[in-house]
């Protein structure tokens, strides 16, 4: 198994969702100049799984990279029968596999986030607590 496929659309569903909209107003303000079915669809691909599947489609179209291996020699034996069925079958099966990894992988992200993210405020609190106040004088 590949996982190069779904670390690429793992990085790509964060970017895009999750820090690019952080980094100033300049990706929101094209978000929002952006014809209304695109608009949409920026809006309802924050499913990790919607946007993995059509990411890992484009970037094993671009790479020809295949997630599970199997379904590339799957490809080359079934051409004879399906010709190119065979191609579009196995490049349809990768791209659900990756997709679920990309979700697997946000779902692990966002699991490990809340955690950290206290564990973070609950140390800084703690140090916090051993600076004198300032009105204490």
């Amino acid at each position: 198994m590949d996982l190069a496929l779904a670390l690429l659309g793992l990085s790509l569903h964060i970017l895009l969702w999750e820090k690019l909209s952080d980094w100033g107003n300049w990706f929101n303000t094209i978000i929002k100049h952006l014809p209304k079915p695109l608009a949409y669809l920026y809006e309802a691909w924050r499913c990790p799984f919607c946007f993995g599947f059509w990411a890992a489609l484009a970037l094993h179209c671009l790479t020809g990279v295949h997630t599970l291996p199997a379904l590339d020699a799957m490809s080359a034996a079934m051409i004879d029968n399906l010709g190119q069925g065979a191609i579009v079958s196995s490049y349809f099966l990768d791209a659900l596999a990756t997709a679920t990894l990309i979700m697997i992988g946000q779902l692990s992200l966002n699991a490990l986030a809340v955690p950290a993210i206290k564990g973070h405020q609950m140390t800084m609190e703690f140090k916090q607590s051993f600076k004198p106040n300032s009105d204490e004088k």
